[in-house]
């Protein structure tokens, strides 16, 4: 089961540091993303997020995330 929801405030770790954003897509299946392929679960989901500074949309999955209130 997915940790996270659609709409829910994340941050993670970057190149440039730490960077907050929404979750616009949960994934529970295997996806293509950015010419790479995502491996993705009901039990091992991943995250499309939208990046609050660029709007740059990323792809992780659970354990690289934070909530933010």
């Amino acid at each position: 089961m997915a940790k996270y929801s659609i709409g829910d405030h994340v941050s993670w770790n970057s190149e440039a540091g730490r960077v907050s954003g929404k979750i616009i897509k949960v994934h529970h299946a295997d996806f293509d993303y950015k010419g790479h392929r995502h491996r993705a679960s009901k039990d091992d989901p991943q995250y499309e997020i939208k990046s609050d500074k660029t709007d740059h949309i990323v792809a992780h999955k659970e354990e690289a995330l934070a909530q933010i209130d």
